[in-house]
């Protein structure tokens, strides 16, 4: 009994060459595959060359807005006191709705005297607040109630104008109001028709065929 039992031991244990040769086999079996596209695994080196890359295309994008910012623009503008009195002044598309009212006030004699929070601008029937600049209409190409808030010179697309099914492309000149003056005619026509801009309202797509 002993001998057998000593047999059936024997030959249910492995051998350390059958161990071997069958770590071998796993190992085979485990063996990294040279055509497996590996692209989506974890990769250092690569995540930080992308990082790197997308930090410089933010900084040159950075940089053309700023150049684009810092551009001349001429703004063609009417005093508005119940009549128009049209002029125009070179700003940055930069600047803010309060420094082009600052220069304006100094081209008439009658403005002065009036501080820069008691101006309003109001471009295609929207009251424009102070601290939008030129380059927040221009970079998302809003538009107001009648017409562009991004175009600021003076025009009509005469291709346009006899195609009353088609928006035209047309520009009015925006309106430096006193705001006592608009306090005291804003139930009147033209000023009934002003609101104060609100960049998430949508005043209608504007589109040139």
């Amino acid at each position: 009994m002993d001998d057998d039992e000593g047999d059936g031991e024997t030959s249910s244990r492995q051998t350390p060459d059958a161990e071997n040769g069958e770590s071998a086999a796993k190992r085979a079996r485990f063996r990294k595959n040279p055509d497996v596209d590996t692209s989506f695994l974890p990769d250092r080196e690569r995540e930080e060359a992308e990082r790197k890359e997308r930090e410089q295309l933010r900084q040159e994008w950075l940089q053309k807005q700023e150049e684009l910012k810092a551009e001349d623009i001429e703004i063609t503008y009417s005093y508005w006191d119940g009549n128009g009195h049209r002029k125009s002044v070179m700003c940055k598309k930069g600047d803010t709705i309060s420094g082009f009212l600052d220069k304006c006030r100094h081209q008439f004699a009658e403005l002065r005297g009036i501080s820069v929070d008691n101006l309003m601008y109001v471009k295609e029937d929207l009251i424009i607040p102070h601290h939008y600049t030129f380059y927040d209409f221009i970079i998302n190409k809003a538009r107001g109630k009648s017409g562009p808030l991004f175009n600021f010179d003076v025009h009509d697309d005469v291709r346009l104008l006899a195609d009353a099914t088609r928006e035209k492309d047309e520009s009015h000149a925006g309106k430096v109001v006193e705001r006592g003056w608009y306090q005291r005619n804003k139930h009147i026509f033209p000023a009934s028709r002003w609101e104060v801009y609100e960049p998430k309202k949508d005043y209608g797509k504007y589109t040139i065929h």
